[in-house]
């Protein structure tokens, strides 16, 4: 990254979230990180921190005394948590895309954003399908520079148990080794490992759209 990078962070109390506010911390070429939570950020902290407590209903406005050069936006739910397909798509898309826009106001020319393998908007599964639409709004933002990750299922300790996501994080290294070929990009992936790769794509600087699948973020994250 160059000398005194500004990023804007959306979701860091999230998996991958926690892991990439970390490693811009300990990235001596960021100058400043401001993580945008709905809830208190534990056991991270640094002079170069910023924590705001965020409402993402009203984002429009809110960044204006906030300067940024990379957003990075890992915000996520799932349908059981949020309680209903609005509640998730609320979150899923309409936090995201609003957060797209008040980074681009915020002037970030970089937008790194963590989706999920199979975002179609044309899927006819509820969840690919609105991954897809907010794939395809925040691309409409506009920014020089649109990176989007999608992960099969992340490996990594969650603040609340997720049975399945559990179950395939224990049978992951059995399952990968037989997805081979076009199945190879539903490996099951570490989400530090989505963080490094998140990191790496920002350092970049290449400009358009660009979709990272397993074994693009592998070789993005150096593993």
């Amino acid at each position: 990254m160059t000398e005194g990078r500004r990023a804007l962070v959306a979701g860091a109390t999230g998996l991958v979230g926690g892991h990439l506010v970390r490693q811009l911390i300990d990235d001596a070429a960021s100058s400043r990180i401001v993580a945008l939570t709905r809830r208190p950020l534990h056991g991270l902290s640094s002079p170069k921190l910023d924590v705001v407590d965020t409402n993402f209903d009203a984002l429009d406005g809110a960044l204006q005394d906030i300067a940024a050069d990379d957003a990075y936006c890992t915000l996520g739910t799932t349908i059981k948590v949020a309680g209903s397909q609005a509640a998730f798509r609320k979150v899923d898309h309409d936090y995201i895309v609003a957060f797209a826009r008040a980074a681009k106001a915020a002037g970030a020319k970089r937008f790194m954003l963590v989706s999920a393998i199979g975002a179609d908007p044309a899927s006819s599964i509820f969840y690919s399908r609105v991954k897809g639409e907010t794939e395809r709004d925040v691309e409409a933002v506009g920014f020089e520079a649109l990176h989007i990750f999608r992960p099969g299922i992340l490996l990594g300790e969650r603040a609340e148990r997720r049975l399945l996501e559990q179950i395939g994080m224990e049978l992951s290294p059995f399952i990968n080794a037989l997805m081979l070929g076009p199945a190879r990009a539903y490996r099951a992936i570490a989400a530090e490992t989505v963080a490094r790769a998140m990191r790496a794509a920002a350092a970049s600087d290449l400009a358009g759209r660009h979709i990272h699948t397993y074994d693009a973020m592998i070789h993005l994250a150096g593993v």
